[in-house]
């Protein structure tokens, strides 16, 4: 989680090596594939789970109860627009076949993003109390939704008694945050202020402070009001694994996503992926699984690949997943640009570093969502929806992502209110004023106007997110680029194989324009010339090794522009 008034250019400058990243795709390869294990980690529930990330406050307004119709989305409205997500019946077609829900911060907090906390066991009273909250987590179960939410470790709100307790030099929770008492001249990773004092927030101590503390400073990476949490002090590793325990064991939530874990511990002028992170959440992951054995963890680590294997490559990783930026920016970027060369080649780095552990996603809450960025096309959106369903790893969805929701520049319009409706001023999303205006596209980027439509953005997830449940290969087989016999310059094709299983050949036209001479060697795939195969996605049979050209198979005369073909080999 970024500082809510970074724009994209700035964070391309704070990750070291994302620019270069997102213009060349050619980044040095470690020497052989990542080794999967052979662990609870493979066979764990996250690879058979598609996830939904939701923003509470954006998703649904409950219509009943105390909170309904203040603008505000809410425990009780998620409950009520549940079988939107997954009705609970394998059987139905309309919902959308989520199996795993991510929410943003639902901790007590004094900003709308709930990113900063105040009380790290106690519900944000916006969204309800923790009935209300176990009332949703039960439903969610009731229909086989996993639930994970946001656990922000590395820092807390300034106003949370921790911190204002600290502020005294004598206190007993000083060394819970990192206070000097001269303001070091330290810039912070993308050159922003990190040191602090009380008049930044106009914070004022439960009781008076001694002359020479008054302008001591402590450190935030992010702004003044989030102070981070030390973690050299032991207390704090305690106070968080309690935290971490009483939502696994008292309340029953399946796992956490960790927001900013890279800047968790600082060392000298090294303030982020530093060992001794590593080394920390090495150690909180063994209380995770001591606590509820199966909880899965999902980190932030918005960086280079490489920097991303140090938290979950290895056979003892710190953390069982965490996401792949590169990832998204190389869907986003090779289909906005046509640069099919630089999305094979980056696909395939992205399994060889992150194998089945990646979670890959297309945009979240901290960018720009992804219509906007590939030009409001929604034929490139399906393309897009294509690789993130098709590939290894677990893939993310941002709220609204499926019906093609706009969304660019300060972070409230991206995290606007879900389009249930066409209705200009509310979009369904409550009976009141909605927290943040809508976006002016819901009279076609909403549910009401696309669930319906056999060709629409949202039939098109339900129908990709159903392939990927109905076939394993798609969600645990491996990943193998094919590469055409002819070079056609559009096209992204791979297979997906488990060894002795199933085997898939995913094509996807990553172009504008139609494809006619898409030609594989059918020796190297290994085809029967007499077998007819089947497009998944249509349901027909596709055209066979010609009899007379063995070594040559065409298995879709005209591939369509971004259109998608997942054929059965095996």
């Amino acid at each position: 989680m970024y500082h809510p008034h970074m724009t994209r250019s700035m964070l391309y400058l704070a990750v070291p090596g994302l620019a270069a990243l997102s213009a060349c795709a050619g980044l040095p390869q470690p020497e052989g594939r990542m080794t999967d294990r052979v662990s609870e980690l493979h066979a764990g529930w996250q690879h058979d789970a598609v996830f939904y990330l939701a923003f509470v406050r954006s998703f649904a307004d409950s219509t009943t109860g105390p909170l309904a119709g203040d603008g505000i989305g809410d425990f009780r409205g998620m409950i009520e627009r549940l079988d939107y997500l997954n009705d609970g019946d394998p059987a139905t077609t309309t919902d959308l076949g989520v199996t795993a829900l991510w929410l943003l911060p639902i901790a007590e907090s004094p900003s709308y993003h709930g990113y900063d906390a105040t009380d790290y066991t106690a519900t944000e009273p916006d969204y309800g109390t923790m009935d209300d909250f176990r009332e949703l987590l039960d439903a969610c179960h009731a229909r086989g939704i996993r639930v994970v939410f946001d656990l922000v470790l590395n820092h807390c709100s300034s106003d949370h008694p921790w911190f204002l307790e600290s502020t005294h030099p004598d206190s007993a929770q000083r060394d819970w945050f990192v206070w000097r008492d001269q303001q070091p001249d330290q810039p912070g990773p993308w050159g922003q202020p990190v040191w602090h004092t009380l008049d930044d927030r106009d914070i004022r101590p439960p009781e008076p402070l001694p002359p020479e503390a008054q302008d001591d400073s402590y450190y935030g990476v992010f702004w003044s009001g989030m102070p981070d949490l030390n973690y050299d002090t032991p207390e704090v590793t305690e106070a968080m694994h309690e935290a971490a325990r009483f939502w696994l064991e008292d309340v029953g939530v399946d796992g956490f996503r960790l927001d900013a874990i890279k800047y968790l511990i600082e060392r000298d002028d090294q303030l982020e992926n530093t060992q001794a992170t590593i080394d920390w959440f090495k150690g909180f992951s063994a209380h995770v699984q001591s606590v509820k054995p199966g909880a899965w963890m999902v980190g932030e680590v918005w960086d280079s690949p490489e920097q991303i294997e140090r938290y979950i490559g290895g056979d003892s990783p710190a953390l069982d997943s965490c996401f792949d930026f590169p990832f998204a920016y190389a869907v986003m970027e090779g289909l906005r640009d046509t640069d099919t060369p630089r999305l094979r080649r980056d696909l395939e780095r992205s399994f060889r570093l992150n194998g089945h552990r990646g979670s890959t996603f297309l945009s979240n809450h901290d960018m720009d969502r992804s219509m906007p960025f590939m030009g409001d096309s929604v034929p490139r959106a399906k393309a897009a929806a294509a690789l993130l369903l098709t590939n290894p790893g677990t893939p993310f969805l941002y709220y609204g992502e499926e019906l093609g929701m706009i969304g660019t520049g300060p972070h409230p319009r991206i995290r606007t209110p879900m389009q249930w409706t066409t209705d200009r001023d509310t979009v369904g999303f409550t009976t009141g004023t909605p927290w943040e205006a809508p976006q002016p596209n819901a009279r076609t980027a909403s549910v009401e106007t696309q669930t319906d439509d056999p060709d629409s953005l949202l039939s098109w997830y339900r129908t990709l997110i159903r392939l990927r449940a109905q076939h394993p290969a798609l969600r645990r087989g491996d990943f193998t680029l094919v590469t055409p016999e002819n070079h056609p310059s559009n096209i992204v094709a791979y297979t997906r194989t488990i060894e002795n299983g199933q085997r898939l050949l995913v094509i996807v036209n990553a172009g504008p324009r139609g494809v006619t001479d898409f030609r594989v060697d059918a020796a190297a795939l290994g085809l029967d010339p007499e077998r007819e195969h089947t497009d998944l996605i249509t349901g027909q049979p596709v055209s066979r090794v010609l009899p007379n050209h063995p070594d040559k198979w065409r298995p879709v005369p005209t591939i369509r522009p971004y259109a998608t073909h997942v054929i059965e080999l095996d």
